[in-house]
């Protein structure tokens, strides 16, 4: 086993691969880029060495193959060669590990032949995930890889929280139950939440917001996921910059038996041409908030829809928590749009949420409180709202060095 201290972090999509080489001493990053439009003619790499200038090539990257080879390449020019005893293992984000996968877990034929196996219930991700474990295994066949899943953190659920209310026996035969995304984040984002309120995890009770062009929302009880708003797939649940989030299923047959459209055509129109998109013609949170101050209707609503569904969820989870104490507002969205955060905490004032408009309008890539209360008395509101930035490439890189120091 390698007493290497590094691990090379790897998000493989379908046309591009996502990488960070993190020091696992310090948490340090020694290298992190991107290589887009995989299979085109036209492909770009970007690579960023540790606090150097970064560098893009544009080229062709036929294949994955072709795309983690450059990405060697890259590293190598840094002295940070894939061939290095100091790399202790590579970390695979995988989508999907249905029920058998909850923890980390060290890559075999067997492993990669149940991922293969999960793929018509994560058809967007999961061969695309396998693709950059397979030649990431062929490039260093000696070092272990580790896929660490989405939905891990979810699987410890309850029943009543992960089970549709259809026929049984329907849905164990074809594993319709709701798995959630976004695990890494969740888990992340739930401890650095409790760290920032100076508590041990199994102590806060946290609503999670996870808010980018996807997005999720999560209970969190005692460090445990108890409910998550995504589901079988990550359609269900709140407005996303493409996707529908929650909607009637009876939609789905009045389009098909009323509207003339097609299985597939539904399927393109929830995920790709819904949320946001299919509100005002935008799915980027910052051209809606611009061209809602400058009074157009469309994006005025598509935000007053965004924004419903946010706070619905909040109410909710505070619910089922019964006690929270804090709420977390994190990714893209959830740690830049200030305007978001300020309207899905309007109104609940009743439940003890709130957000100084001060320090909400702050701009900061730290953990940090938003809640009035700790300005006015400098005493702990009674539920902390925060923003706080998620890091799922290192969360990803400290469940894969555990799991490879451990069997060491």
């Amino acid at each position: 086993m390698s007493e290497g201290t590094r691990v090379l972090v790897l998000n493989a999509g379908s046309s591009s691969v996502k990488y960070q080489l993190i020091d696992m001493l310090d948490g340090s990053r020694q290298a992190s880029g991107l290589v887009e439009r995989i299979g085109e003619p036209a492909g770009r790499l970007v690579h960023t060495p540790p606090g150097g200038q970064r560098r893009e090539s544009l080229q062709p990257f036929p294949d994955h193959g072709a795309a983690l080879k450059a990405v060697a390449g890259e590293l190598a020019a840094d002295g940070l060669d894939l061939d290095s005893p100091e790399l202790a293992a590579i970390g695979h984000r995988v989508v999907h590990g249905g029920l058998r996968f909850t923890e980390p877990t060290l890559v075999t034929d067997e492993v990669l032949a149940e991922i293969r196996r999960l793929i018509p219930v994560a058809p967007l991700h999961n061969p695309a995930n396998i693709t950059g474990i397979e030649v990431a295994r062929a490039l260093r066949p000696d070092l272990p890889q580790v896929a660490v899943f989405d939905t891990a953190f979810h699987t410890g659920m309850p029943e009543h929280a992960a089970r549709y209310a259809i026929d049984r026996q329907v849905a164990d035969e074809h594993r319709v139950r709701r798995y959630g995304f976004h695990g890494t984040s969740h888990q992340y984002v739930s401890r650095a939440t409790a760290r920032l309120l100076g508590k041990d995890p199994a102590e806060v009770n946290v609503i999670v917001l996870h808010l980018g062009n996807g997005g999720s929302a999560s209970a969190v009880a005692g460090g445990r996921c108890v409910e998550t708003s995504m589901g079988l797939t990550p359609l269900e649940g709140l407005v996303m910059g493409t996707r529908s989030g929650d909607v009637d299923a009876g939609v789905v047959f009045h389009l098909h038996r009323v509207g003339g459209l097609s299985v597939d055509e539904i399927d393109d129109l929830l995920n790709r041409r819904s949320g946001l998109l299919g509100l005002c013609g935008d799915n980027d949170m910052r051209e809606v908030l611009r061209r809602s101050e400058e009074g157009d209707a469309d994006a005025r609503l598509a935000f007053e829809v965004y924004v419903h569904r946010l706070r619905k969820y909040i109410g909710a989870y505070y619910a089922v928590l019964g006690r929270v104490d804090a709420i977390a507002f994190t990714a893209g969205v959830g740690e830049n749009a200030a305007p978001v955060r300020a309207a899905a905490t309007a109104g609940l004032e009743a439940l003890g949420i709130a957000v100084d408009p001060a320090l909400n309008s702050i701009r900061s890539d730290r953990a940090r409180v938003i809640s009035p209360e700790f300005l006015r008395t400098g005493g702990a509101p009674r539920v902390t709202v925060a923003v706080v930035p998620t890091d799922e490439e290192l969360e990803i890189a400290r469940q894969a060095f555990a799991l490879v120091r451990a069997g060491a």
